[in-house]
């Protein structure tokens, strides 16, 4: 499991890298649940039950109670992932005695291995294998959720290094190291480079020195340790200074070279980043999320649902699906079982380092040296957690999982601490496995039925999605030719939807691009589909209403246009969208106000500018039309050409004013490419083509 989640990806868009990384996870789980059940039937052994076990089992508990009033479908999810957490951690108490550990690590450093290799392709020789956002993602899809990964992995990498004896396997784990930190520097990763250097700087050397009695490095000779460092060099530096073949890497202006990019993106690190202060908004509005429910929380998974109301005035977009660091999210949402559940995790591990440091075991006992990995491994993802969300990535979260199992494994070997046991025997019976095994294949039928069902909503949802810009990017969405295309995007989103209707990143996709072309009757559902899962976001709301207002609904626009209100009353697009309604209602004197109110507080969009300046055009307000169109024009550029031919008709046909009316008409001419000219020629009015520059007069019929 440990290896092929991370080395495996998805070749094509139709399904999501993490869902094929997450069923890889939840099956591999239950099917070695299954396995162990089977051979412990026999009972030759006792098993083993740790105290930190209660921790997932205390967030899934309290997942399956949020679904009788939070969001149902969240919580699930949350209360499936936090039952495979236990389950893996579970089973790593029990399998991973001191000799099988070697085992867990060449499993982690093989994953780490072939992840690395696909990104150091991606970064070096623009290797396009699997598709992904930010490069180099290796099969994660973005380069951040990769190097989460890969930094957890460089400990037991490192330390199957310090352990290695022969002179073939210091060069294959020398190389494997510098891959690790090579294709680290390829990503950027900011958080990742912080918990590299520490690792590099402080962790890694302090547990060679604590416990170099036990370890292999001090045995190797003067050419071996010579050997290694070359190495080491050869693939960090050498590598680390071949330039990226990749032009969207390039482009980024972050350093062409892996070196390069690691050093200023170091440098970069800091208050006044803008990734930061992005994350800065979500953590605010995290903050405010846990001051309104500090004792309950939100409900699992369900900060996604509700941040649209905890959100600073004025935003009608989310930040982001996740609040970029897991532990506010998990107090956020889970409340007081968020906060035993970090509180207990810290106690331990604290109480972990200390025994660990304090461990003082013959030469030819390695368990502080694998706890002291296991917990160099656990620092590197809680630092990366604090700035994203680690734990909910299927390979990230695994490791999370194993780790934690290990550590459990440890101290059930060591001798009791002195205050309290943590690890004791459970009483367990042959029969009790045999039930097991029967609930295990249950669950694994339902892991299986849910795999196929993920991957075939979002099969049918990305096709849908690709085929609306695709008809997008014609230019002539409206042609009969793209008839058959969007009767089978229609039917690939309502297939989709009909399986899961909480895509909500994706399915909004088509919505909007059916708006863009007019039909709004189609992106209405879709939009509707997904308010019913995420019944707070603003821009979906006033969509809606724009959708009702098109189709001649004014009385269901209204609707939608005081939901938006009771979440954002000063959101650009609630605004714009109450100014439409009013003008299409034929109150024009209060969409006039309103309109003049958003654009004195320069909260205005492109369609409440557009709204005002019809309304005002139409009530003869010209200074209050020109202000709006200007506006428009200012802060869409694209839209000049057809704004000055808009203003040249409104002094023409009603302002009577023929000077400002030519001065429009000629900046539109001006700005309009010759085709565009010969097309725009006829609105310009007879008695003032006389008086057009001839410069700007088209050429020929």
């Amino acid at each position: 499991m440990i290896l092929v989640t991370p080395a495996a990806g998805v070749t094509n868009e139709e399904m999501l890298q993490d869902t094929l990384k997450s069923a890889i996870v939840s099956c591999s789980a239950l099917f070695a649940a299954l396995m162990f059940f089977a051979e412990e039937r026999r009972g030759k052994r006792p098993l083993r039950w740790h105290a930190a076990l209660w921790l997932p089992l205390l967030l899934m508990a309290y997942a399956l109670g949020s679904m009788t009033w939070s969001h149902a479908y969240l919580g699930g999810v949350e209360a499936i992932r936090w039952f495979v957490f236990a389950v893996l951690m579970w089973l790593a108490l029990n399998c991973f005695s001191r000799e099988r550990l070697p085992l867990l690590a060449w499993g982690i450093a093989a994953g780490a291995a072939v992840a690395c290799a696909w990104a150091a392709l991606q970064f070096l020789a623009d290797f396009s294998l699997f598709p992904q956002g930010p490069h180099p993602a290796s099969t994660f899809v973005n380069r951040n959720f990769f190097a989460e990964f890969a930094i957890c992995t460089l400990p037991f990498a490192a330390l199957l290094l310090a352990r290695s004896r022969q002179s073939a396997m210091v060069a294959l784990l020398s190389a494997l190291c510098g891959l690790i930190v090579l294709t680290l520097f390829m990503t950027g990763t900011r958080a990742a480079l912080i918990a590299l250097w520490l690792q590099l700087g402080v962790l890694f050397p302090l547990v060679a020195w604590r416990w170099r009695s036990q370890l292999a490095w001090p045995e190797w000779g003067r050419g071996t340790r010579w050997m290694a460092a070359a190495i080491l060099l050869a693939v960090v530096g050498g590598l680390g200074s071949v330039p990226t073949a990749d032009a969207q890497l390039a482009a980024e202006a972050r350093g062409v070279t892996a070196l390069e990019r690691a050093f200023k993106r170091t440098a970069s690190i800091g208050p006044s980043d803008s990734s930061f202060s992005i994350r800065m908004v979500m953590w605010k509005a995290t903050g405010r999320m846990i001051a309104a429910h500090p004792l309950a929380g939100v409900g699992a998974g369900a900060w996604e649902n509700q941040i649209p109301l905890h959100q600073a005035d004025g935003a009608q977009l989310e930040t982001d699906f996740y609040v970029h660091n897991e532990f506010l999210q998990l107090v956020a949402e889970y409340g007081v079982a968020g906060w035993l559940f970090l509180l207990g995790l810290a106690a331990w591990l604290l109480q972990a380092a200390v025994r660990t440091w304090q461990a003082r075991a013959a030469p030819d006992d390695e368990e502080a040296p694998w706890r002291a990995t296991l917990l160099c491994s656990l620092l590197a993802l809680m630092i990366v957690s604090n700035v994203g969300f680690a734990w909910r990535m299927a390979a990230t979260g695994a490791i999370f999982a194993l780790c934690l199992g290990a550590l459990a494994a440890s101290d059930a070997r060591l001798a009791p601490a002195p205050r309290w046991r943590l690890a004791r025997n459970l009483a367990w019976r042959p029969a009790y496995s045999v039930l097991s095994i029967a609930a295990v294949a249950c669950a694994l039928g339902l892991a299986g039925y849910i795999t196929v069902q993920a991957a075939q909503a979002e099969r049918h949802i990305v096709r849908a999605a690709r085929l609306a810009l695709t008809i997008a990017a014609s230019g002539d969405p409206n042609s009969p030719r793209w008839d058959p295309a969007k009767a089978q995007m229609l039917t690939q989103a309502r297939e989709g939807i009909a399986i899961n209707r909480h895509y909500r990143k994706i399915t909004p996709v088509v919505a909007d691009e059916l708006a863009r072309w007019g039909d709004w009757n189609n992106a209405i559902w879709i939009w509707e589909s997904v308010l019913s899962s995420r019944p707070y976001v603003v821009a979906i709301l006033t969509n809606v209403a724009r959708g009702y207002l098109a189709t001649g609904q004014p009385a269901r626009a209204e609707e939608y246009v005081a939901r938006a209100k009771q979440v954002q009353p000063d959101a650009r697009s609630v605004r714009s969208a109450e100014v439409l309604l009013l003008a299409r209602t034929g109150r024009d004197a209060e969409a006039l106000q309103l309109g003049r109110k958003a654009i004195e507080d320069r909260i205005y969009d492109f369609d409440l500018s557009n709204a005002v300046f019809v309304v005002a055009w139409r009530t003869r307000d010209f200074a209050l039309a020109e202000q709006a169109m200007q506006l428009r024009m200012n802060g869409w550029p694209e839209s000049r050409v057809q704004g000055y031919m808009q203003l040249g008709t409104m002094y023409w046909r009603e302002a009577q004013d023929p000077d400002k009316a030519l001065a429009a008409y000629g900046r539109a001419l001006a700005l309009a490419g010759e085709a565009e000219r010969k097309r725009l020629w006829p609105e310009v009015p007879p008695a003032l083509r006389g008086r057009i520059d001839p410069a700007l007069v088209p050429l020929g019929p």
